[in-house]
């Protein structure tokens, strides 16, 4: 397939608002691929190209559009591109430009600015994960739960797609659970209060929140690895979670679960200390010594042989319990009425954490899912939001940026929603980290402001929100300060300008 083919299928999402459209658009896309092309195909239509060391400085100026009619693969580009991001050492800089200055000298003009946009991660034509999954489902004539359900095994749809589109239906059910490969783990809704919580979920778990980092825990044999909530290994970083999972009496598990630094008193370090463990939030990589994690585990997905994704939520805690010593589990109570849900929500609160978690006993586990089967429930606002730019700053912040400008996702649209901007609860070394983050991530510079390409995810805690005729959504946050950032968490898991709604129609 020609680049262009997939550039004009771009522009034609990007140029329509309903989702149905979308879907058809890319499966008729997806449809013309040979095997070889879908899993460039899907990333590319995705814009999820990931960063291969070509900033915005090296794309202002470009040569003369190619006359066309257009001769670049799809695959030719992405060996080039390949190459391109394996250029290091002396002289990588000039190396790139030149490989890039033969890329574009080849390209249409509509070829030119799909990859501009791609290389800059501004394809903002609404193809996001759940999209693209239908369109899969439709080109393989597959249901899109089984789909979803073998991205959730596999982690990575290219690869998914690639089987379904080439094998066809049969070959979604060849993903399964693989130990010592991560799965992506199931996700949380959030609710009102614990007695709206327990109104839709029934009989639950209900657990303390911790204000921590999610992880994964894999244990075959001897070998031990930890993930990340992005499924990125970890498993040097925190020796401690691998010694306490080593002296379990199992020959293979999968566990979910939570690492948190603690304090001598029992009670949470804040969340940017949890965070230095992994080199994020601008604190630099801190050691186990300084800044020692506590893991607490959650759920058991598999145990000695036994898958348990599709067990009951209260099955598989039970399981947990058989091999998990209390002290290594989250606390957690079961019951069904509100009163007592919202003691433990009390108790959670005074021993420092942010809420609990309610969960349906009779739930599978949805591996990737945000379904309502979880819940969480936290006293004070915060939500997860994206960095679209960043200001220069002014007196002892001059030469750093500073002042960040904070989006909502837009599920529907594949946009970021602006809510307003905040300076607040920055350390030093923070905004050090995030000036040399965001410069690395700028797509363009307008005066004191730097537009940057919306990856980076930091959590805001904020008094309210109000509306504002200020920005597009018509919202904006109130007293908007930060906690720290999210390298645990992608773009596409920030939360949402509904969410946001739900809150300021809640407030009001």
């Amino acid at each position: 397939m020609l680049l262009e083919e997939i550039a004009r299928a771009s522009l034609t999402v990007a140029g329509t608002s309903a989702r149905s459209a979308k879907v058809e658009a890319l499966a008729d896309c997806l449809r013309k691929l040979r095997p070889e092309e879908v899993p460039v195909g899907v990333t590319y239509l995705s814009g999820t190209l990931g960063r291969i060391g070509v900033g915005w400085a090296s794309l202002r100026v470009l040569p003369p559009p190619a006359e066309p009619p257009p001769t670049l693969e799809l695959l030719e580009v992405d060996a080039a591109l390949r190459r391109i991001a394996g250029i290091d050492g002396p002289g990588s800089q000039a190396r790139r430009k030149t490989e890039l200055t033969r890329l574009f000298a080849s390209a249409t003009e509509v070829e030119q600015r799909f990859l501009v946009d791609l290389l800059h991660g501004e394809l903002r034509q609404g193809a996001l994960e759940g999209v693209m999954v239908e369109a899969v489902a439709r080109a393989a004539d597959a249901p899109a739960g089984e789909v979803r359900r073998a991205l959730m095994l596999a982690g990575e749809l290219p690869t998914v797609a690639a089987a379904a589109l080439t094998d066809g239906r049969g070959a979604l059910s060849s993903f399964g659970l693989q130990l010592l490969r991560p799965v992506k783990p199931m996700l949380a809704q959030t609710a009102d209060s614990v007695a709206d919580a327990i109104g839709r979920t029934g009989p639950a778990a209900v657990e303390w929140k911790l204000d921590g980092a999610r992880l994964q825990v894999h244990r075959l044999g001897n070998e031990v690895r930890a993930y990340t909530r992005s499924l990125a290994d970890v498993t040097e970083r925190v020796p401690e979670v691998v010694q306490a999972i080593a002296g379990l009496p199992v020959e293979a598990a999968v566990f979910d679960g939570e690492v948190i630094a603690m304090r001598a008193d029992g009670r949470p370090h804040a969340f940017q200390s949890t965070m230095s463990r992994f080199g994020s939030g601008g604190d630099g990589a801190a050691s186990p010594e300084s800044v020692p994690l506590s893991v607490s585990l959650f759920d058991c997905l598999h145990l000695d042989g036994d898958d348990l994704l599709d067990r009951s939520c209260q099955e598989r805690l039970a399981l947990l319990a058989t091999r998990v010593p209390e002290h290594l589990r989250v606390p957690r109570i079961e019951t069904d009425e509100s009163a007592a849900a919202e003691r433990f929500l009390e108790d959670a609160l005074a021993h420092g954490h942010e809420g609990v978690m309610v969960k349906a006993l009779a739930a599978p586990y949805e591996a990737g899912r945000r379904g309502a089967a979880w819940l969480k429930v936290k006293r004070a606002h915060t939500l997860d939001l994206v960095v679209l730019a960043a200001e220069w700053g002014h007196g002892r912040r001059r030469g750093r940026l500073s002042n960040l400008h904070l989006g909502a996702r837009d599920p529907e649209r594949g946009e970021f929603v602006m809510l307003g901007k905040t300076f607040k609860g920055m350390t030093d070394a923070m905004l050090e980290w995030q000036t040399e983050r965001l410069l690395e991530l700028a797509t363009e510079r307008e005066g004191h402001v730097v537009r940057v390409r919306p990856e980076l995810v930091v959590e805001i805690a904020f008094d309210g929100v109000q509306r504002s005729s200020r920005y597009p959504g018509g919202l904006a946050l109130r007293f908007a300060r930060v906690k720290g950032y999210r390298a645990d968490k992608s773009a596409q898991e920030a939360d949402t300008i509904d969410l946001v709604r739900s809150i300021h129609e809640g407030a009001g």
